[in-house]
């Protein structure tokens, strides 16, 4: 009992008070090969179990319990230690970015939303050999205040990425009536940048947060008064600016045939439908576009991606 004793008080010393074998040795007055062997029988009689902890390993575990979850082609999920904003998406970039260079092949059509999330993608793809792609913007996104969405961006820094030319829609994302709407839909060039989106085999989105700090509202594309109705109608999100309930489902559609852009139907046939979000106020809007079966492949961090589990388990209690 005294010698376990013993074993214990070296264990600690050691792996809890971080002394070196020499300093032990000094304050027990014993020798340091006696330390050691110490620590060695300390770790055969299970005083001392070292557990490793494969972040990655446990990051994979994770991403194949969402994939068949909800049915997807592929998840990758990172692991981000600290809830903050910025770097999550700075991670969710690094991630969707490598993601994207892998399955880029000769004569793909990528389609991309815009906003900061999709911004911290473009800038981090790497250029890549192949021949015939074409880069398309799948929803209007001219801002109507200063706020940046990114669109532009986007745009030329995958056309770059993959040596090719942007496809823009240089139009607002959500115009005053749906008459104008219709009239943009018809016009000859628009229809053909938005056919490319309809026939594009990646596509590229992020869900936006209902909040008046989104992008949406910032733009100055909701008036207070369609902020509070959208809220009435229990909308959580927007999809290419296409605002969504938690199930998915359009939430006013008056203001959705005001919005310029594919439809969400649109992405559901998609080789690769390539959602990137992450973070607690996005939560409710990627289970709608899972529910909506908008998406195939889900780019997201550790904290979400768990939070989506619980949640989707809870729901089938």
């Amino acid at each position: 009992m005294k010698n376990l004793s013993k074993l214990i008080e070296v264990a600690r010393l050691y792996y809890q008070f971080d002394l070196s074998q020499q300093r032990i040795a000094e304050k027990l007055g014993i020798s340091r090969p006696s330390v050691s062997r110490m620590l060695q029988q300390a770790k055969e009689l299970g005083i001392v179990q070292i557990k490793i902890f494969d972040q990655l390993e446990s990051t994979e575990k994770l991403a194949n319990s969402v994939k068949e979850a909800f049915q997807l082609k592929h998840c990758i999920i990172i692991p981000v230690p600290e809830v903050n904003e910025e770097s999550m998406k700075v991670e969710l970039g690094k991630a969707a970015a490598a993601y994207i260079g892998e399955i880029v092949q000769n004569g793909d059509i990528i389609g991309t939303t815009w906003g900061t999330t999709l911004y911290e993608v473009a800038q981090r793809v790497k250029p890549k050999n192949v021949k015939g792609v074409t880069v398309v913007q799948l929803n209007g996104g001219i801002s109507y205040s200063e706020t940046n969405t990114y669109a532009a961006e986007i745009l030329n820094d995958l056309s770059a990425a993959f040596n090719t030319y942007p496809h823009f829609l240089p139009l607002p994302a959500v115009v005053d009536h749906p008459v104008v709407a219709s009239a943009i839909h018809s016009d000859q060039q628009i229809k053909r940048v938005l056919n490319l989106g309809k026939e594009c085999d990646i596509a590229l989105f992020t869900v936006g947060e209902l909040t008046k700090e989104s992008t949406l509202f910032k733009a100055g594309y909701f008036s207070s008064e369609d902020f509070e109705q959208l809220k009435s109608q229990n909308a959580v999100g927007d999809i290419c600016s296409r605002i969504i309930d938690v199930e998915g489902n359009i939430c006013n559609q008056q203001l959705d045939e005001r919005t310029i852009g594919i439809h969400l139907s649109d992405l559901k046939n998609k080789h690769y439908s390539i959602l990137i979000a992450g973070g607690m106020e996005k939560v409710d809007a990627i289970i709608g576009a899972l529910k909506g079966q908008y998406t195939n492949v889900l780019i997201t961090d550790q904290n979400t991606a768990q939070i989506l589990l619980t949640l989707d388990e809870e729901g089938k209690e």
